[in-house]
């Protein structure tokens, strides 16, 4: 028995999810708001993405409200989604929209991914669902759906070309965009990573991995090579007054244009002895009794924290600036940072010394 795309949809109608940047049934979707889920949703769960892509919407409701807006300002409202080049592809593809497209979306997967920061499966996402074109969107419930479906057994990511292939091979020309979307809710609410509700899957019958009884061994993928974990030193100096000393990122690389407290390199061999050397200025820092942890895609960091304190109205040194703790939540912080901040104290918290 062959999978039926028929009956994905008649699936997707019954049971098709209810979220913020979807349209309803019937209605036309806004490639914008397709456009601006996808990028969030990129490492990130729903759940984790919900509250921000609403925020992000009443603050930037179109894609020229976007485009218009400063740099700063969609930094400090991608603050905490984390992957903060997301945010500086999403400004800069919003800014190439306006002033290449008119304002318009392209409507084609080419067109899409000559679009500063979309790549495969954003053009295919966005082309299938806001445009309705036979575009294959394979994103990691995707890949799961197809390989037990079919049985895949080659190694993901080399997989990939594959799995979309075989998808355009099942998506029908009318209604391409409920099928993508069908297929993803598919894999996030019936083909779960673990204990798979088989029963309710509207392709049980035609599943290999089933009739095999292997679904959870599928899909197959490729053992991920752990990063040596980076060390260094972040320096956080407040001032009478409450201000804090901070300094904006890179615009490009990790965590580029995010704000921070002074740190030194993040290295692998980073010798804690000589962080004074790495300090913004010279002056009594209090080392804190525990390093801050944090995880990043390709590397884990452990940050040493040294806290000092600076007389009211000194000025920042060159390229910083001191922001007053009632303004601090307007700064565009990453989550490690938040951490470094809160072991501090910079919060009205306590911060532990060093015994």
């Amino acid at each position: 028995m062959l999978p039926s795309a028929a009956d994905l949809l008649a699936w997707y109608d019954r049971h098709r999810r209810v979220l913020p940047w979807r349209a309803l049934a019937g209605e036309r979707a806004d490639p914008y708001r397709v456009w601006a889920s996808e990028i969030m949703l990129q490492q990130t769960t729903i759940a984790a993405v919900k509250p921000y892509y609403e925020r992000f919407m009443a603050r930037f409701p179109t894609v020229a409200a976007l485009a218009a807006a400063p740099s700063e300002e969609v930094m400090q409202a991608w603050a905490g989604l984390g992957y903060y080049s997301r945010a500086r592809n999403l400004h800069a593809c919003a800014m190439a929209v306006v002033a290449e497209h008119g304002g318009r979306f392209p409507d084609t997967e080419e067109g899409l991914r000559s679009l500063p920061g979309i790549g495969a499966y954003t053009a295919g996402a966005v082309a299938a669902i806001a445009f309705d074109r036979p575009a294959a969107a394979v994103d990691g419930n995707v890949e799961r759906v197809m390989t037990r479906l079919l049985v895949i057994e080659d190694l993901l990511p080399g997989a990939r070309p594959l799995v979309r292939e075989r998808v355009l091979a099942l998506m029908p020309h009318d209604r391409p965009g409920d099928f993508a979307q069908g297929l993803m809710d598919l894999g996030a609410t019936i083909c779960t990573p673990r204990n798979p509700t088989c029963g309710l899957c509207p392709w049980r019958e035609p599943c290999l991995a089933r009739i095999a009884g292997t679904q959870e061994s599928f899909p197959r993928k490729a053992a991920k090579k752990a990063g040596a974990t980076r060390y260094g030193a972040a320096f956080v100096l407040t001032r009478a007054d409450g201000a804090v000393l901070l300094r904006t990122r890179p615009p490009k690389g990790l965590l580029g244009g995010m704000a921070e407290v002074p740190t030194s390199e993040w290295r692998a061999d980073y010798e804690l002895d000589g962080a004074w050397q790495d300090a913004p200025l010279v002056t009594r820092w209090t080392r804190l009794a525990e390093p801050v942890r944090h995880v990043f895609t390709h590397f884990p960091l452990e940050l040493t924290v040294f806290a000092a304190k600076a007389p009211a109205g000194m000025q920042a040194p060159p390229g910083m600036r001191f922001t007053a703790v009632a303004s601090l939540g307007e700064e565009p912080f990453s989550s490690v940072m938040l951490k470094v901040l809160e072991t501090a104290g910079a919060y009205g918290m306590t911060p532990k010394t060093r015994d």
